[in-house]
């Protein structure tokens, strides 16, 4: 049974729709890259699958637990917490209440302050620091710490390499192992295809505000995966 299912999902701004009838699944303890050009609806998705974006049509459900009634906050308490596009940090609070502010969720469960020091240990370092004022890595760090606090069953990580040094990513990606120790599944979009092919267990590529390809990472061609980005 997939932990998250979404069926013929559909998603629109106003009068211009970004989704069309798309279908997502992501099964306990795996990790599903979602792949696509700029525009092609990935942040799209990962907003109306937390409940940041109703969906005109289609059905999602967590854990068996049907979504369209809930809003964000509910589906966070359900155990689905996303690491948002540009971080989205509290200027005013220091790492450490930004980190504090996933508990807020009242779920419990493995991830607590320490454990994420011990995932990010710059961060025990500039605990007291405003968090805006780490460099982007860093940042990256906190809001990723921030998500986990929540104890997430479901991590959505949305590009949390953009923008990033080369060697600050391998940072960030070797850590991802640890966050699956406890059976938690993530679903990651990524812009960098190589290296969403190489950290998850299945893509799935939109093209346009549609699936346009779903395969075991191993398994699928740089022939299949351009035609499928590109639509050539």
């Amino acid at each position: 049974m997939s932990l998250l299912h979404a069926q013929s999902v559909t998603a629109a701004y106003g009068d211009a729709q970004a989704l069309f009838g798309v279908d997502l699944r992501v099964n306990t303890g795996e990790v599903v890259a979602l792949i696509g050009a700029n525009g092609a609806g990935k942040s799209t998705l990962l907003k109306t699958l937390t409940g940041l974006l109703s969906p005109t049509s289609g059905a999602i459900s967590f854990d068996g637990h049907p979504l369209a009634s809930m809003d964000a906050a509910d589906i966070v308490k359900l155990g689905m917490a996303m690491v948002p596009e540009g971080r989205r940090l509290f200027p005013s609070l220091t790492v450490e209440e930004n980190l504090q502010m996933g508990t807020l969720s009242g779920r419990t469960g493995p991830w607590h302050l320490e454990r994420v020091y011990q995932l990010f240990p710059i961060l025990k370092e500039k605990r007291n620091n405003p968090a805006t004022s780490l460099s982007g890595g860093q940042q990256q760090m906190v809001a990723i710490g921030r998500a986990l606090m929540s104890n997430p069953r479901l991590l959505l990580c949305d590009e949390i390499s953009l923008g990033l040094a080369p060697v600050v990513i391998r940072e960030i990606y070797a850590a991802l192992p640890a966050l699956m120790e406890d059976g938690m599944s993530l679903l990651i979009v990524e812009q960098d295809v190589q290296l969403a092919m190489q950290v998850s267990s299945r893509v799935v590529c939109l093209q346009e505000g549609k699936v346009s390809l779903e395969g075991k990472s191993g398994e699928l061609t740089r022939e299949q995966i351009s035609k499928a980005y590109f639509g050539l």
